[in-house]
């Protein structure tokens, strides 16, 4: 998560906005599918009734910023 706070400051950051905001949305884009596939590798190599639970809430909050980002 920090990563893409990271990235989202860079992209602010650049002069160029239509070259920047297309990049900086794919690699915006990148960093939380990446997220998503960590958590959904965690999931798959088991987990308790607490940790699924977080794993489901960071699942629907990255989705539903992967439905904003990217396109």
């Amino acid at each position: 998560m920090t990563r893409l706070w990271i990235v989202a400051l860079a992209c602010v950051l650049v002069p160029d906005v239509s070259t920047a905001r297309t990049n900086c949305d794919k690699l915006a884009c990148s960093e939380i599918k990446d997220e998503i596939r960590d958590i959904e590798a965690k999931m798959r190599s088991g987990y308790s009734r607490a940790q699924g639970e977080k794993y489901e809430v960071k699942l629907r909050k990255l989705k539903r910023e992967r439905k904003k980002i990217c396109r």
